[in-house]
């Protein structure tokens, strides 16, 4: 699927799932999405759950959600740290207001929970933070890849093909109403 014109935030933190950041950071690239990796600081590395490093091409404080056409937010422990960053919560925010994609895989229903996007909508994540998405409202399923409007929600590194492919079909949807219009 050609998403050429398309541009994608994958937030980056250090403790994050390494499929989880460079499964879509990569296959985006491929399919012609400019694809980032953004941290707290522009030039960062961070480091996964296993060392492996992320550096960030951008800060937070230089995006804007205009922008951009989808967040993507990893996994791991990453999002307990993203969460802490207002600049991290308020971009999440400001992308689920816009209508674009925003799409949380794994432990990222904490980052959700915290930019309170989550009240009255289908949502999933790791079965270990089931109870987060719930208090902050959500209605919690067991699914590989489960898709509100604009907001995708995946459990865990195995959910990658489905998670990533429905975030194609959402962005290729964004063209097609542009079309349209």
């Amino acid at each position: 699927m050609d998403l050429t014109g398309k541009r994608i935030a994958v937030l980056v933190a250090d403790q994050y799932q390494e499929l989880e950041v460079w499964y879509p950071l990569l296959r985006f690239r491929e399919e012609g999405a400019e694809t980032f990796a953004v941290g707290a600081e522009a030039g960062q590395t961070y480091a996964s759950k296993k060392g492996y490093p992320a550096i960030a091409d951008k800060s937070i404080g230089e995006i804007r959600a205009q922008d951009f056409d989808a967040v993507i937010i990893p996994g791991g422990w990453a999002p307990d740290f993203l969460r802490q960053d207002e600049r991290m919560v308020n971009f999440v925010r400001e992308m689920d207001r816009a209508g674009k994609v925003v799409a949380a895989i794994c432990h990222a229903g904490w980052l959700l929970s915290s930019a309170d996007i989550l009240r009255g909508r289908r949502a999933t994540c790791f079965k270990a933070i089931r109870d987060d998405l719930k208090h902050a409202g959500a209605h919690y399923v067991d699914e590989e890849v489960v898709v509100d409007g604009h907001l995708i929600t995946s459990r865990k590194p195995t959910d990658l093909p489905a998670f990533c492919r429905e975030i194609a079909r959402a962005l290729a949807a964004q063209s097609a109403g542009r079309q349209a219009a």
